[in-house]
């Protein structure tokens, strides 16, 4: 490794040696007593949502999914559904009388709280907790939303399974027949996420660093899957099988503090002295999956590579990108993405 490169990344690469020696199962349980998110019936599983399309009203339980699940467009394509829903909503087993959901909601695997909302209206999510959890590879977050109650405190150390509140209904948008849980696992993108927000917002941030924009959920459902079929998966092991659908080139010399936080996503670490710019290869919905380094010199991030789709690229990436077949640029919304995940602001 040249001598210059390496004072730069040996703290990183020194935390995915340690991570890698200490990486151990994630130990992922459900929370809640629903678990037909195994079975052939998803519709058991998934709350459904209330949609509208051209007229004609449905209640698919697919919009309680991961991924683009809501929002149908009508577009020269065909239709499309281009609203991503970055968790998944899991319906009541139990209601009392009234129709009010009894569902514990536990933690799905160990680790600390670290937020709780001190009001239910502060928030689309309602009253909503977050807890921390590290395997090994960085901190991930799982996030419970619209909780009728929360019982965890934040600092308070969780086993897998542990209750941490009560199934409700709070938050925009919902009501008690459409009562759920809405969980997420999540990359945290910034340490200085306050200051990001003071540039591009004039609301009050009440949430801090767990603020829902700070945070970028994986596809829960399918690690859940992927956990049933192989419990030592790591989440490395698991988001390597994801398609790479854009990638941009940043500007930034020296280092990356997301890189730092997960080292496993570095590819290529050796290759330059000097970097002036990092790669970032994402999906479709935001999740990064390796981050490279470069000698490119660029003066504003440049999409390098985009998966051609059928009309507009802002369909298929949450309106990041702009664009159409194999050419895109970047949104002002992808634009703070990138400040956000670069700590470039």
């Amino acid at each position: 490794m040249p001598r210059i490169f390496s004072r730069l990344l040996l703290p990183a690469l020194a935390t995915l040696f340690t991570a890698t020696l200490a990486a151990e199962p994630i130990g992922l349980v459900l929370p809640t007593d629903n678990e037909a998110i195994f079975s052939d019936d998803p519709s058991q599983f998934y709350m459904y949502t209330d949609r509208n399309f051209e007229g004609v009203l449905s209640k698919p339980w697919s919009g309680g999914a991961y991924g683009f699940t809501r929002d149908q467009k009508r577009t020269a394509a065909g239709i499309i559904l281009t609203r991503l829903h970055e968790g998944i909503d899991i319906r009541p087993v139990r209601r009392d009388a009234a129709g009010e959901p009894l569902d514990e909601v536990r933690a799905i695997a160990k680790g600390t709280v670290v937020y709780v909302t001190s009001s239910a209206s502060q928030s689309n999510y309602g009253r909503y907790i977050v807890v921390h959890h590290d395997w090994g590879d960085g901190p991930f977050f799982s996030l419970y939303a619209h909780l009728g109650s929360a019982t965890a405190k934040a600092g308070q150390a969780v086993a897998a399974g542990e209750p941490i509140g009560k199934m409700g209904y709070t938050g925009a948008g919902i009501n008690r027949e459409r009562a759920h849980v809405h969980l997420e696992l999540n990359f945290i993108l910034s340490d200085h996420f306050q200051r990001w927000y003071d540039r591009h917002f004039t609301t009050k941030n009440h949430h801090g660093i767990y603020n829902g924009i700070n945070l970028t959920g994986l596809d829960i459902a399918a690690l859940y899957q992927a956990h049933r079929a192989n419990p030592s998966i790591t989440i490395p092991e698991f988001l390597a099988k994801t398609e790479v659908h854009y990638r941009v080139l940043v500007p930034r010399k020296g280092g990356l503090p997301f890189l730092q936080r997960y080292p496993w996503l570095g590819r290529d670490l050796d290759r330059y002295e000097n970097p002036v710019s990092w790669e970032f290869s994402f999906a479709a919905t935001g999740v990064p999956l390796a981050i490279r380094p470069s000698d490119e010199a660029v003066q504003a991030p440049v999409v390098t590579y985009v998966k051609p789709t059928p009309g507009s690229h802002g369909h298929f990436t949450v309106d990041r990108l702009t664009g159409t077949g194999d050419r895109a640029t970047l949104t002002p919304s992808g634009s703070r993405y990138l400040q956000l995940i670069t700590d470039s602001f």
